[in-house]
C-alpha cells in the first residue's frame, strides 16, 4: 500500500516554517496523480507537569485560527535537531520553566492529507522556574502561561474551549496514563 512513486517534484512556494510543491505520483495499482504537499521540518509538543495533577497551558493568539487558543508548549524543529532538544528549547522559551526529566510519549502527523508535519509529544516533570523566565521567546509571540489542574484542561476539551489538535491529543494521553498507572 505505501508503494508509491514521485515521477515530478515543483516546489512553488519556500518560507520559513514550510515549502510547499506540487508533485506527481504514480499509486500502487499504476494511477497517475497530482497532490499539491506541504513540507514542514516537524515540530515537538510538551505537556508540563508542575506537581500530581497540575500542568502547564498556555495562550497564544493564532493568525490562522483567528484567535486565541489555549495550548500546550510546542515549537518547531531546527534544522538537525533533535525532537527533545527542541521539546527542552521550547519548553524554556514559552514558559519559563527547565524540565528534570523529558518523557516521550508518541506523536501524530497534523494534517497528513496535505502535509508532512509529524508533531513529537513529551511529557515534562521536575520543573524548575528559570531566574530568567521565558527566554527568547519569538518576537512575534505573545504568551500567557497558565497553571491548570489536568480536570479542568479535559473540562476544556469537553467545553470547546481547547480547539488545538496537538493539545487536546496530548492531554488525553497523558489522562490515560495517569488512569493507567496513577503517575506520569
Amino acid at each position: 500500500m505505501d508503494d508509491f512513486k514521485v515521477t515530478e517534484s515543483k516546489q512553488v512556494y519556500s518560507g520559513r516554517v514550510v515549502t510547499l510543491s506540487v508533485e506527481t505520483i504514480i499509486l500502487p495499482g499504476g494511477v497517475k496523480t497530482v497532490r499539491e504537499a506541504v513540507h514542514h521540518r516537524g515540530a515537538a509538543a510538551i505537556v508540563p507537569m508542575i506537581s500530581g495533577d497540575e500542568l502547564l497551558l498556555i495562550r497564544q493568539f493564532r493568525y490562522c485560527a483567528g484567535k486565541t487558543l489555549w495550548e500546550i508548549p510546542a515549537g518547531t524543529l531546527e534544522p538537525g535537531e533533535q525532537p527533545i532538544a527542541c521539546a527542552m528549547r521550547e519548553l524554556i522559551e514559552e514558559t519559563g520553566y527547565r524540565a528534570g526529566k523529558m518523557r516521550p510519549i508518541g506523536g501524530f502527523y497534523a494534517s497528513p492529507g496535505f502535509c508532512d508535519e509529524f508533531i513529537h509529544l513529551f511529557v515534562a516533570t521536575n520543573l524548575e522556574l528559570c531566574d530568567s523566565g521565558p527566554e527568547g521567546k519569538d518576537n512575534d509571540e505573545q504568551i500567557e502561561v497558565h497553571r491548570v489542574s489536568l480536570e479542568d484542561a479535559l473540562g476544556k476539551i469537553e467545553n470547546g474551549d481547547i480547539v488545538d489538535g496537538k493539545t487536546i491529543v496530548s492531554l488525553m494521553k497523558v489522562s490515560s496514563m495517569i488512569r493507567g498507572s496513577g503517575t506520569t
